[in-house]
């Protein structure tokens, strides 16, 4: 065990060594006071739902995309995680903090592709991650490869939709603050898009900005046109009306610009 990469309400994260081939691994230790266990195909016991939506997640061929989870144990008070630990990686709130303006538009481009090929698979294998925001992408600086952590917010995928929220306030989708009711893809949608603005408009959107771009009258000077159309497609209040998350990598913005 080395020394301790972060706390919050769930517990803590640790650097550490794995000591069978001396390979760079995070452990997270979780309290089990408040942890859902659930029970999925290919396991004979109920797991703790963080360690359920990973395995799931990790079915498959592996994504680099998304943080691997080496091995887990369930002991009586907590469970432990034992994560991927990528080296040169950090926090992407800490590199774009880093760059004092915000980030080039062919930056934002290469990082959101990768941010929705994440979402897409963790969907396309049940997953509802449910927390994407700047905090839980890791980025090597050099050469903007990105990766999807911390699904201790996570749920399993439902047609039936959400009637509580599990989060960060400033990405809950807005359907749930009118009607109680959010649907994991539309929110996915939502949360990519208030990650898009966040990159390359420097702060939240603004009351007055949904306002625009929900009328489709939003732009911001600097950014070209089919940037703006993207972060509108992904940010209108009504989900009817918001882009599908399978179509979001087919914008314009994708495909007329060679990244």
């Amino acid at each position: 065990m080395g020394v301790q990469l972060g706390e919050g309400g769930f517990g803590t994260v640790h650097a550490a060594t794995r000591l069978e081939d001396g390979q760079q691994v995070a452990i997270k230790l979780v309290s089990n006071s408040k942890t859902e266990f659930i029970s999925i195909d290919g396991y004979s016991k109920p797991l703790p739902l963080e360690v359920a939506l990973l395995l799931l997640t990790d079915e498959g061929p592996r994504v680099q995309e998304v943080i691997q989870l080496l091995d887990w144990r369930v002991e009586p008070d907590r469970y432990i995680l034992v994560l991927e630990r990528p080296m040169h990686f950090e926090e992407l709130n800490w590199f774009l903090l880093q760059r004092i303006v915000t980030i080039e538009e062919d930056v934002a481009r290469v990082i959101m592709h990768q941010a929705i090929f994440a979402a897409r698979t963790c969907c396309l294998r049940g997953v509802f991650h449910r927390d994407i925001k700047l905090e839980n992408l890791l980025i090597n600086p050099d050469t903007l490869q990105v990766k999807l952590i911390d699904f201790g917010c996570g749920a399993i995928l439902t047609d039936a939709g959400y009637t509580s929220f599990a989060g960060t306030r400033e990405y809950c989708p807005p359907e749930y603050l009118t009607t109680g009711k959010y649907h994991g893809k539309p929110a996915t949608v939502w949360s990519l898009g208030i990650l898009m603005f966040v990159m390359l408009c420097g702060d939240f959107p603004k009351r007055r900005d949904l306002c625009k771009i929900n009328s489709n009258t939003w732009s911001r000077d600097g950014l070209s046109k089919e940037c703006c159309d993207f972060i509108r497609c992904c940010l209108q209040i009504d989900p009817k009306q918001r882009i599908e998350l399978e179509k979001l990598s087919l914008h314009e913005w994708f495909t007329v610009n060679s990244f």
